[in-house]
């Protein structure tokens, strides 16, 4: 067998084509070490473990998270072998791993943030007064995104959701959240956009700290309400949102009214006018025949407006109900809607299982 002979340049050439494609992309975790900067647009640094050590690099514009000497890792890219022999991982995304990493890309970009008036309480909007269309980011497969339905339906029910479907953790997922971002600002316009992830580790939530998806929550037109994790959350993104809720479900509380503390509010003040035309009436027996007929026509015309309030407003209720919706011929369909997954069709009658064939855009 003959031995292989190259040049350096094509030896060089021939290792890199292996490496592309054998490792195309990876995700490398360590720590960091030897961390610098070359004019202001280059980042030079070493990922090393109990037993080894790798050169990276990345373009400053890929750095989206505070990066110190100490802080564990997780890298995201490409091994290089360079024109003069090194091996190089040019990174393309950094998170942080571990609490005491992430608490320190936490503290260092929100500084820088909050300088730049990014969370400035004068920027904030308020829920729109009448809500119609919102849009939703969120993992639909996730618990967090149906207790969001749930609870959205069970209050008030009859808003409409446009829902886009993207990763909520790891490296990839502050890209896919931003394009939905993107999406609703530009092609798909709402009422309000719904950032939701339910409960999980700091390192599932570090995600929510990437520095250009709180930049992109902080320019959205559309006002954004953010319920990430638990009460005891804090990211970056709750912060550069309008408003922040404590979970996903209480997310959808604060988007609807309850619709039995409406009809109890509505029956209160039917108790308290019928409490105060009583007194009227006992007040008004003393005046002349012809005041007292005047008053209780006037009583009569408040009560039966009253009336009419109410039973509009059950109207309205029974409008809403998802079971009359139901009794109608329309089905709730639920679950992944990705090819060769089973979701749950629920009509008037029945449940149904069903796989997904084929998906496409109408």
């Amino acid at each position: 067998m003959q031995t292989p002979h190259f040049t350096v340049s094509q030896f060089i050439e021939i290792l890199n084509q292996t490496l592309d494609y054998v490792f195309p992309i990876i995700e490398l975790e360590g720590e960091v070490s030897n961390f610098k900067t070359s004019k202001g647009k280059w980042g030079f640094f070493d990922l090393k473990d109990e037993q080894g050590t790798i050169n990276c690099f990345i373009p400053l514009f890929s750095l989206r998270v505070p990066l110190e000497d100490g802080m564990q890792v997780v890298v995201k890219g490409h091994p290089k072998l360079t024109d003069f022999g090194r091996f190089s991982f040019t990174v393309q995304q950094i998170m942080p791993r571990g609490e005491g990493s992430i608490k320190k890309a936490f503290d260092l970009l929100k500084a820088k943030l909050a300088k730049e008036g990014l969370f400035s309480p004068e920027k904030k909007r308020p829920l729109p007064d009448h809500l119609e269309t919102i849009g939703v980011i969120s993992s639909t497969g996730a618990a967090g995104y149906a207790d969001f339905c749930k609870i959205l339906n069970a209050r008030w029910g009859g808003l409409h959701l446009r829902v886009a479907n993207c990763g909520v953790q790891g490296l990839s997922a502050a890209d896919e959240m931003i394009k939905a971002l993107e999406y609703f600002n530009e092609q798909e316009p709402v009422d309000i956009i719904v950032l939701i992830r339910g409960g999980g580790s700091k390192d599932d939530l570090a995600v929510f700290n990437d520095e250009l998806l709180t930049r992109k929550i902080a320019a959205s037109r559309i006002p954004v309400l953010t319920g990430i994790g638990h009460e005891v959350d804090e990211s970056l993104a709750d912060l550069a949102a309008d408003l922040r809720a404590s979970t996903p479900s209480n997310a959808a509380e604060m988007l609807t009214k309850d619709k039995r503390a409406e009809v109890s509010r509505i029956h209160d003040n039917l108790q308290s006018l019928a409490k105060y035309l009583g007194h009227y009436l006992d007040t008004a027996k003393d005046t002349q025949k012809s005041q007292l007929t005047s008053v209780k026509t006037l009583i009569e015309a408040r009560v039966e407006n009253a009336q009419n309030e109410l039973q509009n407003t059950r109207k309205l209720l029974e409008s809403l109900n998802p079971e009359n919706v139901l009794r109608q011929g329309y089905s709730i369909v639920t679950g992944n809607f990705s090819p060769g997954n089973v979701v749950k069709i629920t009509t008037h009658q029945q449940i149904i299982n069903a796989e997904v064939i084929d998906v496409h855009n109408r």
